[in-house]
This record gives C-alpha cells, sequence and structure tokens, in this order.
C-alpha cells in the first residue's frame, strides 16, 4: 500500500550535504532498472497536471503546475536528489565555494546543447540571467538573483545589467559573486526562475519563443505536442546532456481541473499518475494501494487585499482570521491528514514558529465591532476568490459559513481558471483569496520574504518598513540564533500585528500512482523528476 508513514519535515539536509560527496552520482544506481522487463512495454507515462499551464517560460512561473513541467524540458546549473534534496550535478559537473561563502565557482559540462543543437555555455547564464533582471521581462521571482552582488542595483535600473556578481572565467566556468553568505544559493540555482532560457531563440521569437514550433529544450523531454486545453506531449530530448540515463520515451500532462475526471481515468487505466485527489473521495482512496499521502512543506492559507476597505483596517483582518475554525476544515473537507496551523512558515531544522491568531469567537467579534462593525452591521458583501477545484470551493464556502455564523457578515465565493486567477491576484483584483506557499529551498527565508514591500509574491499591497529591515538583517546574517529572533519578531508583524494573511493548515500531498510507475520518490516538497521514472509491467 502506497499510503506511507508520515515523515518528518525536518530532514536535517545540512547533515546529509556534510555527509555525502555531492559530486558523487553512484546513488543513481537506485533508479535503474534492473533486468529487461521495463523494456517490453510502451514507456509512455502520462499524468493529470490539474490545470493549463500558464506560461511554459521559466521565468514567469509561479505555479506548481508549471514546475512540473518546467523540470522535464529545461535543466539548472544544479539538480536535486529526488529523495534528499540535496544539490547535485546538472549543465555544472562540480562547482566550489569559496571559504567566505560568497563566491560560487560553476564548471559547466563539456558540449552542453540545446534541442536545437546549440551550445549552451557559462555566457548563456548570463544572458539568461541579464533577461531575468530586466524589468520588461516582468519576472515575479525576479528577488531569487538579488543575492548576486549588483542584482537588486540592476533590476532597479542604478546598475548596468552587465556589471553584476557574474563572469564567464572561460566557455565552462562561470563564477558567481554574492552580496553576502546565501546557504540556499545553489537550491535557487535548481529553481526553474534561474534556469538558463534560449536567448538566441527569444531574441528571434519574441514572447512567442514558448509556441510548440519555436521552443527548444535543455532538459531530458523536448514539447513535441501541445493541445490546449487536452493535452501536452513531451517525447525525449537526444541532445540532454544525461540522455542516457532517461528511461521513458514519452510524458502526456492533462489539464483536468475536475479531479473526479481524473479519479476515472487513472481507474480505467489512462493515467499513471493523478497527483491531487477528489475531497468527498479521500477516505475511501484512503484503503486503496495506489494512494499515497505525505507532509509538504508548504502552506495553505488566505491573503487579503489590504488596499480595498473595509480589509485596510488591521483589525477587520484579525477579526476574519480568529473567526476561521481550522479544525473544523481539516477535519470535515481536506481529511488527509492536513495539520491546522496559525503560522506561515513551517519548522525547519531548528527553527520553530511561535504562530500567530489562533480560533476565538469572543475575540472576533469584539475586534470588528471595535472596527466600526458591531455584529456584522454596515459592513459590505466580500468576495473570495478561489482557482477551480473542488476542495478550494468547499473550504471557501465553508469559511464563509464561519463568518456569517461568528461575525454575521456575508462572503461569496468566486471561481476562476487558472490563469485568470493568477492575473487576479497579481492585480489586486480580489477581496480575499485562497493562496498556497511551497518553500523554494529548505531555509525559512522562502517564506519570510514572500512579504517584502514590492515583492512579486506578496500580492496584498501591504508594505511595511520594520517588516523589510528585518528581512535584510536576517539575510546579512549567519548567526542563527539571531536569525531565529528575527523571524519571530517578522512573524508577529505579519499574522498578529498586521494579520496580513490567514494560515489555515500545513498541506499534505496525496495522489494515486500506479503500480507499473518506478523510480518515485518522496521527498518534502512532492518533487518527482521525470528523468528517474520509468514502466514496469504488472507481475
Amino acid at each position: 500500500m502506497k499510503h506511507l508513514t508520515l515523515l518528518c519535515v525536518c530532514m536535517g539536509l545540512l547533515s546529509i550535504l556534510s555527509a555525502h560527496d555531492p559530486f558523487d552520482l553512484s546513488w543513481r544506481e537506485q533508479f535503474r532498472p534492473h533486468g529487461d522487463d521495463w523494456q517490453r512495454i510502451d514507456q509512455h507515462l502520462r499524468f493529470n497536471n490539474g490545470t493549463e499551464p500558464a506560461t511554459l517560460d521559466p521565468q514567469l512561473m509561479t505555479g506548481v503546475p508549471e514546475g512540473r513541467l518546467a523540470i522535464a524540458i529545461f535543466a539548472g546549473l544544479v539538480d536535486l536528489h529526488p529523495e534528499t534534496l540535496q544539490p547535485v550535478p546538472a549543465l555544472a559537473q562540480s562547482w566550489t565555494i569559496s571559504e567566505d561563502q560568497q563566491t560560487y565557482t560553476f564548471v559547466l559540462r563539456p558540449n552542453l546543447q540545446w534541442s536545437d543543437g546549440a551550445p549552451i555555455t557559462s555566457t548563456t547564464i548570463i544572458e539568461s540571467w541579464q533577461r531575468l533582471l530586466d524589468p520588461a521581462t516582468a519576472s515575479e521571482y525576479v528577488y531569487q538573483l538579488f543575492s548576486i552582488e549588483g542584482a537588486r542595483e540592476a533590476y532597479n535600473g542604478e546598475r548596468d545589467p552587465s556589471a553584476i556578481g557574474v563572469t564567464a572565467i572561460d566557455e565552462h566556468t562561470l563564477e558567481v559573486r554574492l552580496e553576502q553568505p546565501t546557504p540556499w544559493f545553489l537550491e535557487l540555482c535548481a529553481f526553474p526562475t534561474l534556469f538558463p532560457v534560449p536567448t538566441h531563440v527569444i531574441a528571434e521569437h519574441g514572447n512567442r519563443w514558448t509556441r510548440p514550433e519555436h521552443i527548444v529544450s535543455s532538459g531530458p523531454f523536448l514539447l513535441s505536442e501541445w493541445r490546449p486545453r487536452q493535452r501536452i506531449v513531451f517525447s525525449r530530448n537526444p541532445h540532454y546532456w544525461d540522455a542516457d540515463f532517461v528511461k521513458l520515451d514519452r510524458i502526456t500532462a492533462y489539464p483536468y481541473d475536475d479531479s473526479n475526471t481524473a479519479l476515472q481515468l487513472f481507474r480505467a487505466g489512462s493515467l499513471e499518475w493523478m497527483p491531487g485527489v477528489p475531497v468527498d473521495q479521500v477516505e475511501e482512496l484512503q484503503h486503496d494501494p495506489d494512494y499515497y499521502a505525505m507532509p509538504y512543506l508548504g502552506v495553505y492559507f488566505y491573503r487579503f487585499n489590504v488596499t480595498k476597505p473595509p480589509l485596510d483596517d488591521a483589525r477587520v483582518r484579525q477579526a476574519l482570521t480568529k473567526a476561521i475554525n481550522r479544525q473544523v476544515i481539516t477535519d470535515n473537507i481536506t481529511r488527509a491528514g492536513e495539520v491546522p496551523v496559525s503560522y506561515w512558515c513551517p519548522p525547519m531544522g531548528d527553527y520553530q514558529p511561535r504562530g500567530g491568531l489562533e480560533y476565538d469567537r469572543d475575540a472576533a467579534q469584539a475586534l470588528l465591532a471595535e472596527a466600526g462593525f458591531p455584529e456584522g452591521e454596515g459592513f459590505p458583501v466580500i468576495e473570495i476568490l478561489y482557482n477551480t477545484s473542488e476542495s478550494h470551493k468547499a473550504i471557501a464556502e465553508n469559511v464563509a459559513q464561519q463568518w456569517r455564523r461568528v461575525l454575521g457578515i456575508r462572503a461569496t465565493a468566486r471561481n476562476r481558471e487558472w490563469q485568470t486567477y493568477l492575473a487576479d491576484l497579481r492585480n489586486l483584483n480580489y477581496t480575499v483569496a485562497r493562496s498556497a506557499w511551497i518553500g523554494d529551498y529548505y531555509d525559512p527565508n522562502t517564506f519570510y520574504d514572500c512579504f517584502v514591500s514590492g515583492g512579486g509574491n506578496n500580492r496584498t499591497g501591504w508594505e511595511n518598513e520594520e517588516y523589510d529591515q528585518l528581512l535584510a538583517r536576517s539575510q546579512a546574517t549567519v548567526d542563527q540564533a539571531e536569525r531565529h529572533a528575527l523571524f519571530a519578531r517578522m512573524e508577529e508583524i505579519l499574522l498578529r500585528e498586521e494579520a496580513v494573511i490567514a494560515p489555515i493548515y500545513n498541506y499534505v500531498y496525496q495522489g494515486l500512482l500506479a503500480e507499473t510507475v518506478m523510480g518515485f520518490a518522496h521527498n518534502q516538497r512532492d518533487y518527482h523528476p521525470f528523468k528517474y521514472l520509468w514502466l514496469e509491467p504488472v507481475p
């Protein structure tokens, strides 16, 4: 049965890193088939990706569905071990880090190529990162480059992009100089935003470069077919540096946002993998041998648009947060082992969050009255934005019921398909919005830097000078005790004093996986690179 025992989220990655040579690839033997049985069946993996992707440009991606596709068709300097998530070589075959931890020197593999045969060199990386820093690119994750010397100034127009701390020593050697020690920098290099992009194709085709007739790949697969709202098909990339290791010949991603439709296809043998399951069938599926559930480095939360009255009053946001009984949601709606939480950043290593505002009916009512709306009198109807999903709909309707019962206010739910939902968040076209955040790397910074003033992932309109200063100080020190104290104060501002967001629960990722699928390793980020997967016949 694949309903695995829940693992501790705190994986101790630092000890793993110190205990293993990152350039030793002998661990990959566990991801190779034993015998030839696998070659007797069609190596075609079919899975449901849950929605039509908003983009295939890795520098513009912000969602999990896009990220799954990015690691199929693009490669970074660094990859992540599919179990431990430790950085392992990819386009860079090795690297060194200076004693002060501020200079990284990457040695690229010889003869790297795009799928059209064009070379991938250290200059390719630099040109890609310069494109990322161009405000015209409009990347919401551009801040991930700001740890590089001069990158922030280049983005703000205060420095020439060619003068940032990135140098091509030669075609195969790249030197990166950081503003300060950044322990998670290698993990950033394995994140789609920092993947190199084919600037020679972008120069020719502009924003049409990701169309099937133009796009080229650096990863294990190529885009071979894209029928919007029907399917996306990928085939093996013979130019990929590790092409001999790849076992799958084809991957088909389906965009079904109705998980019941996907479930029918899975049961009919038309899908081998189904991330996510129908919320109303969780308890039944938990007895299915193909079902799995694992802890996830992510938080489900509601964000508030602080620019829109009456949510521009912190007391109103505090009241709305205190009126949410999270336990009701995890017990009666999600039911897959999710943990109701009031904190924003989950525990990581030695870091333990203190938490935010808990459910308190009386306090919620008092706060709303103090804000001028006793028993909800005069309070306008507010809207909860969510992207298409049975689970998101059920939670939104439950939260609306709780607010009506506790506060006497009325809320409605507005459903939007994925791309429109993302645009509404980005443009602050909402009052309250369902959201989620999955850690991009194993450090609390990946959560707290979301809400820096003007940050691409802030999407609340909130700005706070003290919070920004605390975040900058936490990024400038390697003293863990000091960092934890700074995080504690940021947490207090974000969740208690300002109540910018209302955390609801720690995610559990779940799904269905056919017994024919091999090489699927569980980890806390639900990260499953296709290059390690293959299919074997049922015994």
